[in-house]
């Protein structure tokens, strides 16, 4: 499980990181990148810690910004834009995950991805660069779910479970 923590805040980070650097054009390989993995991290975690998903995730959220922040000052609207995004979405995907939680795992993961993507595809451009960038909304929306997607596949492969056929 600390290798997942590392990963997943190593994502938040890097994803933070890069979009302070390259601005709103990169959030689309981002999203696709790193937020799907983190998008498929936060399904095994979410299992992992049954219980205590909310208190240890609001915790991984909050370190992943401040993190960004003491990289890099400079990224500070960027690392607000992320917590605010994260805490929201995973909120509305925990929901719908848990209430999934005796389906398949890809078809709970990427179900409940649709909901987390959707959300967090809304919020963080808005606050991160201002006003309601639609196309960047909607670029990132689709490749976050197109990430989650890979990476759920990747993680279902490396736990032994072979490719099942998604949703």
């Amino acid at each position: 499980m600390p290798v997942l923590v590392g990963v997943y805040l190593a994502a938040v980070v890097g994803a933070n990181l890069t979009i302070a650097h390259f601005g709103a054009s990169a959030a689309p390989y981002v999203a696709f990148a790193f937020i799907g993995l983190n998008l498929a991290l936060r399904d095994r975690l979410h299992d992992l810690w049954g219980g205590k998903v909310a208190q240890n995730m609001g915790l991984l959220i909050l370190a992943g910004g401040v993190l960004s922040y003491a990289l890099n000052a400079g990224a500070g609207r960027v690392a607000l834009a992320s917590v605010l995004a994260f805490a929201l979405s995973e909120s509305a995907y925990a929901l719908l995950y848990h209430a999934r939680r005796h389906r398949p795992y890809l078809e709970r993961s990427n179900t409940s991805n649709l909901l987390g993507a959707a959300v967090d595809s809304v919020i963080f451009p808005v606050v991160a660069f201002g006003g309601f960038p639609l196309a960047i909304i909607g670029l990132q929306f689709l490749a976050k779910v197109l990430g989650g997607l890979v990476w759920s596949l990747i993680l279902n492969v490396r736990r032994g479970h072979g490719v099942q056929a998604p949703i």
